[in-house]
């Protein structure tokens, strides 16, 4: 008796699909494929839709004092007032903006000190590779936090930017190393051989060669020095080192803290912001999983195609096997 055929989607033997690998576009499409990743920047992107219109939309002025002291929410003030009659939702709204500016802001520069530095030494080698590696170790061995500290005790308006650049200063060297590392495996691949074999220049290498088989990493380093960023920049406002007349939701944090509101019970003065601090931080979070899923395929779950092999019950699945002198399939015995 014969069995039929099942049928069944197998990979080739170097683990790729028989119909070849999918086109660059759809590579690049596969990271935004995964729910993690999704959710992430759903959430990230209503943060920064709140950012740019936050200041128009907030019901009150935030400074703004009133004679409804510590008031629960309500229909004329949804999240309720603080101890002077402030508009905690006004509060929040406004001070989105400098949160993210000090994230994305400390972020960038970090990023692109990281790839100058890290890059060019694992490329470059030698004594340029010895230099900036010291350099790194140096930058690596500095803390922060307490950097930021003394500098704003010393400048009378240490505003966001300036916060953001000491962040920056302080955070990338951790990122350099990481490319570094990854550089030095790139550049005796058998495609930058090639090019430079061909007579391309050293910098036109580093930028169509080596930098685009980079982009996970820096895009994972980025997501990182943004998160240690926008914590930092809270918790040098909840300390009351940054300037607390602009404001973030480290303010709101700060003065619900001098206030006591725990104590007197004004749970909507400080759990708003503690709750838009968690968002935040997730969306960043899974943004960064969503990466590292995309990087590795051992994590690689919705991001990535999996092998799939569908059968049907009472049948034995048969593969097609390719021979040198043609195709035959493989007959089922009886």
């Amino acid at each position: 008796m014969t069995v039929s055929t099942a049928e069944v989607a197998v990979t080739g033997p170097a683990g790729t699909d028989p119909a070849g690998p999918p086109a660059p576009g759809r590579r690049r499409l596969r990271f935004l494929r995964g729910r993690k990743t999704l959710v992430g920047l759903g959430i990230l992107a209503f943060f920064v839709v709140i950012a740019v219109i936050g200041p128009w939309i907030a019901p009150y002025d935030p400074d703004t004092m009133s004679d409804q002291l510590l008031r629960p929410p309500s229909g004329a003030h949804w999240l309720g007032t603080t101890q002077t009659g402030q508009d905690v939702l006004s509060q929040i709204l406004v001070g989105t903006r400098g949160v993210l500016v000090v994230g994305f802001v400390a972020g960038i520069l970090a990023t692109i000190l990281s790839v100058l530095i890290g890059v060019s030494a694992g490329f470059l080698g030698g004594t340029a590779d010895e230099l900036l590696s010291v350099l790194s170790n140096v930058f690596l061995v500095i803390p922060g936090l307490p950097l930021i500290i003394i500098i704003a005790s010393f400048v009378s308006d240490a505003g966001n930017l300036l916060i953001a650049a000491v962040i920056a200063i302080t955070s990338w060297a951790w990122g350099a190393r990481v490319l570094r590392a990854q550089t030095l495996s790139l550049r005796r691949r058998d495609y930058v051989e090639a090019a430079r074999a061909t007579g391309e220049s050293t910098w036109r290498i580093i930028f169509f060669e080596v930098l685009p088989n980079l982009t996970a990493v820096i895009a994972s380093g980025f997501v990182g020095t943004v998160i240690f960023a926008i914590l930092s920049e809270i918790t040098l406002a909840f300390i009351g080192v940054a300037d607390i007349s602009d404001w973030n939701w480290g303010t709101v944090l700060f003065w619900a803290q001098s206030n006591q509101a725990l104590a007197q019970g004004a749970w909507w003065w400080f759990v708003p912001a503690g709750l838009c601090i968690a968002l935040l931080g997730m969306s960043l979070a899974l943004i960064n999983f969503g990466i590292d899923e995309f990087v590795n395929p051992r994590l690689r779950t919705e991001t990535g195609a999996s092998r799939k092999v569908r059968t049907r019950v009472g049948f034995t699945p048969v593969a097609r096997a390719s021979v040198a002198r043609g195709t035959h399939d493989k007959e089922p015995r009886s």
